[in-house]
């Protein structure tokens, strides 16, 4: 997450309130503070803003358009300060826990948070309070209210540096995925005005790095110059846990098995078997009718042991009844793969469009080999609370597109 000056935490909770009751006094009376006080936090809001957030008559304060958008994503915002107060009550055995749409102040200083997930990622203080141009004693005092307003240890000293407990953890999942829907504030009122812009973060699989991503890319930023686009090449778990805390906006890729109490969703986009590569001059390239059998003592590049391609690869030998052959290499790394199909006689098992334009120009040749039962969907994975950034949109809506391109092109099955 970027340190740039995000909203005011108060300030919107403020605006709320009395986006919620319709008058500045009402909610000044609920928040047990003075009406000339909250006035002034939603004009504060507004300035930082740019825009009027109410149309202020006779009847009370009535959101705009502008403030609808800003409400909108204000209950997700809360919503998930709200959990993590009830939950840090929870915890407690002797404190009652914190009633449903409670948020203790402790929770709404905007740079406090920012400071703890800066510590969480650095795990050294001194690097924690660089990032923001502070002092340590000032990232020192930030935690400490934190963890006395939530009564948790959220850090702990070890060998290697500052670590976040079990409780931490919890913690700041809630805290990332909150800060992670403030930052879309900005970007939601500049899509009301028409205009898309912000950043999208992508978790790229590889099976839909090499053509969908980057049409998809292309498309999209042609008609939205002002959308920054940042992939993620990490394995699937680390993926997954980005998405969850709103690091990640989605991930593309072949789709995996979750559970309903997963927290995600899939969108199933086109499907595509796995293939056997080599370079365009093999041996093997001359040979009709090959079985896997034939292959059994190559030298194989394979997924790493744990992908779900590796075990379609080896169901193959196991539906004959004898032992998958053992790899040479173990990678996910197409440049890897590509550089040893074209430098030996190695044979790698993938699917065929991750080295499309090697195949295409001649370079890797797909041997007539037989597997069974390979196919794999390729699709969308998101989170199924919340609403994706209108960058992270736009560029969903584009991977729709291209999937149609995709498909015409190289002739496989469309979701």
């Amino acid at each position: 997450m970027s340190n740039k000056e995000l909203l005011n935490l108060a300030q919107l909770r403020a605006f709320r309130l009395v986006a919620d009751m319709g008058s500045a006094t009402r909610a000044a009376a609920a928040l047990f503070r003075a009406q000339s006080a909250v006035t002034r936090s939603v004009q504060e809001l507004e300035s930082a803003l740019g825009e009027p957030l109410f149309d202020r008559g006779p009847s009370g304060m009535l959101p705009t358009p502008v403030g609808r958008a800003v409400l909108q994503r204000c209950e997700r915002i809360f919503a998930e300060l709200e959990e993590l107060a009830r939950w840090c009550g929870a915890r407690q055995a002797r404190r009652r826990p914190t009633a449903d749409g409670a948020l203790p102040a402790y929770l709404l200083n905007t740079r406090r948070l920012q400071l703890f997930i800066a510590l969480a990622r650095h795990r050294h203080m001194p690097s924690a309070a660089k990032t923001f141009g502070i002092s340590q004693p000032a990232v020192s005092t930030a935690i400490r209210v934190l963890e006395s307003g939530s009564g948790l240890s959220l850090f702990h000293r070890s060998p290697r540096g500052i670590q976040l407990t079990t409780e931490g953890e919890t913690f700041l999942l809630h805290v990332r995925r909150a800060l992670n829907e403030l930052r879309h504030v900005p970007d939601d009122i500049a899509a009301l005005h028409g205009k898309i812009q912000g950043a999208v973060t992508v978790g790229a699989l590889p099976l839909g790095r090499t053509l969908l991503l980057p049409r998809a890319i292309a498309r999209m930023t042609a008609e939205h110059p002002g959308v920054r686009v940042v992939t993620d090449e990490s394995a699937y778990e680390l993926l997954v846990a980005g998405l969850r805390a709103g690091d990640i906006d989605f991930i593309l890729g072949a789709l995996r098995d979750n559970d309903a109490s997963s927290g995600l969703k899939s969108e199933r986009l086109m499907s595509e078997d796995m293939v056997v590569l080599v370079r365009h001059d093999h041996p093997f390239t001359h040979a009709r009718d090959l079985s896997v059998m034939d292959l059994r003592d190559a030298q194989w590049v394979l997924p790493r042991s744990n992908a779900p391609a590796r075990a379609l690869f080896e169901a193959q030998f196991k539906r004959l009844k004898v032992k998958p052959p053992m790899p040479t290499i173990e990678t996910a790394d197409l440049a890897v793969i590509r550089g040893l199909l074209l430098g030996t006689d190695m044979v790698a098992a993938l699917s065929g469009q991750q080295l499309h334009y090697e195949v295409q120009s001649g370079q890797l040749a797909v041997l007539d080999v037989q597997l069974h039962n390979t196919r794999r969907d390729i699709g969308l994975t998101v989170r199924a609370a919340g609403t994706p950034s209108p960058a992270a949109r736009a560029l969903i809506d584009a991977i729709r597109l291209s999937v149609v391109d995709v498909t015409r092109t190289i002739g496989i099955a469309a979701g």
